[in-house]
């Protein structure tokens, strides 16, 4: 029978439950609330994600004008509580580490890993677990923890909000409530960090907690290959992106907004201000694009549109928009 994103969730959670099972419950060397990212590898790139406040109160906000699908991800997390032992809406945080490397000219592979906490219900996802996995994992031992490998080859549907592709995903638990999932190589750097004292993204730690009130902020640095091997079809834009260094952002929320916020460091003034008039042409061409879109994608577009703020400070561009999140409704699940 094809695995659904509830399958998938309880073998990984029920492999999780059985290690913490034979761990110490002591919470306290677990990461604190708001500091998961500074328990990542070494990354080129960091995010966090208030996973409980995008459940329990953006998502129920964004789909107020779509009863049908809130209903439907209402009903699904409310099976997968029943299936589990376990609350979705209990997770606390995620925390994403992204690493690049360009193993040959115009090819950039990503590394990636994601960190996890909450609070679980052990018992009731191991036998949950024991039904769902049906044996098709393999375990690797590293540094004392074991890795549990999944061969899916399918695609996931994440409410409604995101469509990816997994082919071999990697989990392990850290300790008593983190949980690393990615692949196989992020994983075993999860576990190298977890056991060091150094925090090596401090930097963009900083940047992807700008806003404290985001519900998902992240930050990054950008390399000239990296830029090159996205392969952007335009000599010009190219340019002007060649001589970023830094990216930071975030997505918040208000009672009627989904307000989104991001920012691009230059090697200088100059090159910031190249690229705040490159985007601010591109913002007069998309006026004309956005009339010819129609339903709610027109309505949405013409909404991020009109609220389009592009400012340049130093070597800094900062690009600001805001849409009604009953405007957003409308296409999940499109």
């Amino acid at each position: 029978m094809k695995r659904t994103l509830l399958t998938l969730a309880i073998v990984l959670l029920s492999v999780f439950a059985t290690q913490v099972a034979a761990q110490t419950r002591a919470r306290n060397n677990a990461p604190a609330t708001g500091g998961l990212m500074a328990s990542l590898p070494e990354s080129d790139a960091v995010a966090q994600i208030k996973l409980r406040q995008l459940l329990s109160e953006a998502l129920p906000r964004i789909m107020g004008n779509n009863s049908v699908r809130l209903a439907e991800v209402n009903a699904s997390i409310e099976t997968f509580k029943t299936r589990t032992g376990l609350d979705p809406r209990m997770f606390e945080q995620l925390a994403v580490g992204l690493r690049f490397s360009h193993p040959s000219a115009g090819v950039t592979k990503v590394q990636t890993v994601a960190l996890a906490n909450g609070t679980f219900n052990p018992a009731a996802m191991v036998a949950a677990g024991r039904v769902a996995s049906n044996g098709s994992y393999r375990e690797e031992k590293y540094q004392g923890k074991t890795i549990y490998v999944f061969k899916l080859e399918e695609n996931i549907r994440m409410v409604g909000l995101f469509n990816f592709r997994i082919d071999e995903l990697a989990a392990a638990p850290l300790d008593a409530n983190v949980l690393a999932l990615g692949d196989p190589a992020g994983v075993r750097a999860a576990i190298d960090a977890a056991g060091s004292r150094k925090r090596v993204n401090a930097e963009l730690i900083a940047l992807a907690s700008r806003d404290p009130n985001a519900v998902i902020g992240f930050g990054g640095n950008v390399t000239e290959q990296l830029i090159t091997n996205l392969d952007i079809g335009n000599a010009p834009i190219a340019a002007d992106l060649s001589k970023l260094r830094q990216f930071y952002g975030s997505v918040g929320t208000s009672e009627t907004d989904l307000q989104l916020f991001l920012a691009a460091r230059a090697v200088n003034a100059e090159a910031a201000k190249s690229l705040g008039d490159t985007l601010e042409g591109l913002k007069q061409f998309g006026a004309l694009l956005v009339g010819r879109l129609s339903g709610a994608r027109g309505v949405l577009a013409k909404s991020a549109l009109a609220n389009l703020q592009i400012v340049t400070q130093a070597n800094e561009l900062q690009i600001r928009t805001a849409v009604p999140q009953a405007d957003l409704g409308p296409l999940m699940g499109n």
